[in-house]
Order: structure tokens, then sequence, then C-alpha cells
């Protein structure tokens, strides 16, 4: 195989190594953004239950007042009721009086279904809080992990720039430029390696004078199918022999 060849195939594979850690790259944000979407549930429910427990605490604090202003209208109307001079009017104001005591006993078996209803509250609020601390832990964790593996890839790539950089300057520059090209216009991929008598990358049937002249190594050959830069590996075992006698008979 051609020294410009061999280098070509290699400047592949290293085109290739870069290309996905690129695209690993570009997808750590995406990741990110995935993995930073667990938590929303979770601290959707521990909104949802710390505004249970403050409408169930701002209730009871309304609770509250409302009883301390009917034991005030009370107290009012006990003064008032000791100065009542006819019967009619003393009746009046304990009417009032058993009025206000009745709203009391009320707000008061209200108070002690909210403060009966407010440990589950506290505790549901407890438990949640548990859960998002230890998920926002492993979330930062896994957060962590991504930007450690794009700064790894990121130096990858700029060492295997620098190879590519030196492999490329050891070529002809005429078959850097076809690969160049070929690359830019076949999705990134310039160079195919000739199977069982076919092209690996488009599949395509080579013309058996023409494989027999690319076995020869002795110059750059494209596919006459898809345009990529081919090249041949002589088999190795007995078995890839026959395959590839049965594959040229076809």
């Amino acid at each position: 195989m051609l020294p410009d060849i061999q280098r070509a195939v290699g400047l592949q594979h290293t085109d290739d190594r870069i290309a996905a850690l690129a695209k690993e790259i570009a997808a750590l944000p995406r990741h990110i953004a995935e993995i930073e979407k667990k938590l929303e549930g979770s601290k959707r429910k521990l909104e949802h239950d710390r505004a249970a427990l403050a409408a169930n605490q701002r209730e009871r604090k309304g609770l509250e007042t409302d009883i301390q202003s009917q034991n005030a209208k009370i107290s009012k109307l006990k003064s008032q009721m000791m100065e009542a001079k006819t019967n009619e009017q003393y009746r009046a104001f304990q009417h009032e009086i058993d009025f206000c005591e009745t709203e009391i006993r009320k707000f008061e078996d209200r108070m002690l279904e909210l403060m009966t209803e407010s440990e589950p509250l506290d505790q549901n609020v407890k438990a949640a809080e548990k859960i998002l601390a230890e998920e926002s832990k492993t979330v930062e964790a896994e957060k962590n992990q991504a930007r450690e593996r794009t700064a790894a890839d990121q130096k990858e790539i700029e060492k295997l720039k620098q190879e590519r950089s030196r492999v490329v300057s050891e070529m002809t520059p005429k078959v850097v430029s076809e690969y160049e090209r070929i690359r830019k216009n076949r999705g990134g991929v310039g160079v195919a390696e000739a199977v069982n008598g076919r092209c690996s990358k488009c599949n395509m049937i080579i013309r058996l004078q023409y494989l027999q002249d690319l076995k020869r190594g002795d110059r750059v050959m494209t596919c006459e199918s898809c345009g990529r830069i081919l090249y041949y590996n002589p088999p190795e075992t007995f078995e890839d022999i026959t395959a590839e006698t049965q594959a040229a008979r076809g």
C-alpha cells in the first residue's frame, strides 16, 4: 500500500475520532439539561407540600384572630349587659353572647382539625426536602462528571488535531486535497476499504480489472461509484482468502 494511502486511512480514523468527540461534546449540554430536569418533579412536590403547610398555618392564624375577636366582643357584650335596663335588652345581649360562643366553638373545632392535619403536612415537607437534597447531590455529581468528560474530550481533540497536522505534513498535498474534498462531499468519509470485491462504504461491486489494479497498490485510486479513495488490505487467513475468492467469482 502506498504511504499516502496508509496515511489517508490513519487520517480517516483520526477524523472519525475527532467527529465522535465533537458530537459527544455537543450532546453534553443537552445531557446536563436532562439531568437538571430530574429535579423539577421533586421541586414541584416540595413547593406543593410547603404551600399546603403554609395554607394550614395561615388558616390557623386567622382562626386565632377570629377567636380573639369573638372573645373581645363577648367581653364588651357582657359589660353592656350589666347596664341593660330591661329583660328584653338583657336577653338580646345574652343571645349575641351565645352566638359568639357558638362561633368560637366552630373556630376551635376547625383549629383542632388543622392541628391534626399539620403534623403529616410538616412530615411531607421534611421528606420532600430530604429527597430533593439527595437528588440535588446526585445531579450535581452527574453534572461534574459531564463537565470532566467535556474537558477530557476537548483535551483529546487537541492531541488528535496535532497528530492530524503531523500526518498531513507527511502526505502529498494533492492527495490531502483530494481526501479533504471527498470527505467534505461524502459525509465526513473520504476513504473506503475494498472488502470482498465491494466498496465498504457504498457497497457497490468493484470491476475485476479495477480491483486487480487496486491490489497492486502503486497509485491512488477512487471508488468508481461513490468517489472515495479506495484501499485494499490483503487477506491474512485462509478463511479470508476463501471469502475473497468466492466474492470475486460472485
